[in-house]
C-alpha cells in the first residue's frame, strides 16, 4: 500500500519558484507540484505531453502561434509533445504537474532555473 499524498503540505515543502518536487510516480509518470510566480522560459519537450493543473492561483501558459490558455483552480491544460510553450503566473501560483519520468524541466533550452531531476526528487 502507498500512503496518502496532501497536496497542499506538498506545496508547503516547495521554497523556490519554478522548481518542482516529485510526490509521487504512476507507472512511467511523475506526479509534481510546484509554485510559479512570472515568466518561465520559452521550450517545448520534443517526445512527452505535459498536464499542468492550478491548485490555487491563476496561470496561463502562452504558445507560439500566439494563442493562450488561462487557467484557474480546478483546471488543467495539456500541452501536447513538440509544442512551444511558456507558462506565466502573474501572481503566485500553485500547481500540479504531470510528466513522463523522461521530460527535463526546461525541454529543449537550458537556462538557469533549469532543474535536473535529482534536484526534482531531493
Amino acid at each position: 500500500m502507498s500512503p496518502s499524498i496532501n497536496i497542499e503540505a506538498a506545496l508547503a515543502g516547495v521554497t523556490e519558484h519554478w522548481s518542482p518536487k516529485v510526490v509521487g510516480r504512476v507507472n512511467d509518470q511523475y506526479v509534481k507540484v510546484a509554485k510559479l510566480l512570472g515568466q518561465f522560459v520559452w521550450h517545448k519537450h520534443d517526445d512527452e505531453d505535459e498536464l499542468f493543473q492550478v491548485i490555487r492561483g491563476r496561470m496561463r501558459i502562452q504558445f507560439e502561434d500566439g494563442s493562450e490558455t488561462a487557467l484557474a483552480p480546478g483546471e488543467f491544460c495539456i500541452v501536447p509533445r513538440g509544442v512551444m510553450h511558456n507558462p506565466v503566473a502573474d501572481e503566485e501560483c500553485c500547481i500540479l504537474l504531470i510528466e513522463t519520468v523522461t521530460t527535463k524541466h526546461t525541454g529543449d533550452v537550458e537556462t538557469p532555473m533549469t532543474r535536473s531531476i535529482a534536484e526534482q526528487l531531493a
